[in-house]
């Protein structure tokens, strides 16, 4: 990979690599692609920098891993869907802070938004996606950094007893991914919906629940601690108070093991992780501060997903809870 610079993200961690060198001039050899992708399935993230900060520059990293994947909500904002349909757009215009700020959480005793915890993505889908790239556009000017960890290192760090308690067990997952509804792993204290979820809310209302497994096994053998309390509702067959505890103890061991890689975001930088093996968040920011990110999905399901009852989008109806917006002074 002649110009191409690959060094680890720290001696830390197990997992991620940082890449520079990668342009316009080389992106398309055939080599060097081939190089990223074995370099992605051992590391499960890489940090490209010094990137031209683009969208089709975005698409064309994309692509080296996988077919693109179009998001599978329609409320979900797209940045540009007459270029890059496959580029979804998560932005956060500045509010002022009038103590009935929508979509704010309360965490370790300081408003935040845009907070999202531990989570892998298409977690209520069926079908997850290979992975995604990620590309700061408007950068939050304190905190706002987007946190890694590796599945594989949380399955080693894991207890042995809570370890073979949840080896065969799998997780029930819903479409309301909604903070203020989280019911297990809660590290926050209270949080606010945004008003712009209705969207998201009259989604959930039909798509079935889909189960995970809270561990497998990779086909390089490593087995990945792969589960989250973000839009989870319980354990498959263990819908009760055992089970819910069950899932409880695995979290908050979780999240005492969990050795994450916070990615502070410069504009050249482009990430992309492994969605079978990673767990990401985001850590919030101030109201006050303004931030974007654009995002693309990389198709590749891992085959171990499924809607519960074989049922597919559109044939169930159930009650989702309403909106939880601050209250009116």
């Amino acid at each position: 990979m002649a110009g191409v610079e690959i060094s680890d993200l720290g001696e830390q961690y197990s997992f991620g690599s940082r890449v520079s060198g990668v342009t316009w001039d080389n992106i398309h050899d055939e080599g060097l692609r081939g190089d990223l992708q074995r370099l992605f399935i051992d590391r499960g993230l890489i940090v490209f920098q010094d990137m031209e900060p683009s969208p089709r520059m975005q698409v064309e990293v994309s692509k080296i891993f996988g077919p693109l994947k179009d998001h599978p909500t329609k409320s979900t904002p797209r940045a540009d869907p007459s270029l890059d349909p496959g580029i979804i757009d998560m932005h956060r215009l500045p509010q002022e802070d009038t103590g009935r700020i929508h979509g704010q959480t309360e965490l370790n005793g300081k408003m935040v938004v845009s907070f999202i915890p531990w989570h892998f993505d298409h977690s209520y889908n069926d079908e997850l996606n290979y992975a995604g790239v990620l590309r700061s556009v408007i950068k939050a000017p304190v905190d706002g950094r987007t946190g890694f960890a590796d599945g594989i290192e949380i399955y080693k760090a894991l207890d042995p007893a809570i370890a073979e308690k949840i080896a065969d067990l799998s997780a029930i997952y819903t479409l309301d991914t909604r903070i203020s509804s989280m019911r297990f792993g809660r590290n926050f204290t209270t949080s606010w919906d945004s008003e712009n979820q209705a969207g998201l809310i009259a989604e959930a209302a039909i798509f079935p629940r889909a189960i995970h497994p809270m561990i497998w096994q990779r086909p390089t053998g490593e087995k990945v601690a792969h589960f989250c309390g973000f839009s989870a509702v319980g354990i498959e067959g263990h819908e009760d108070a055992e089970g819910e505890a069950i899932f409880e103890e695995a979290l908050q061991d979780m999240y005492r093991k969990v050795n994450p890689y916070w990615h502070d975001w410069q504009p050249t930088d482009m990430v992309i992780w492994d969605n079978h093996r990673m767990l990401h968040a985001v850590e919030g920011c101030d109201p006050k501060y303004e931030r974007q990110m654009h995002r693309t999905t990389i198709k590749g399901d891992y085959g171990l997903g499924r809607f519960e009852g074989g049922k597919k989008i559109g044939e169930v109806n159930r009650a989702v809870p309403p909106l939880r917006l601050p209250e009116v002074a």
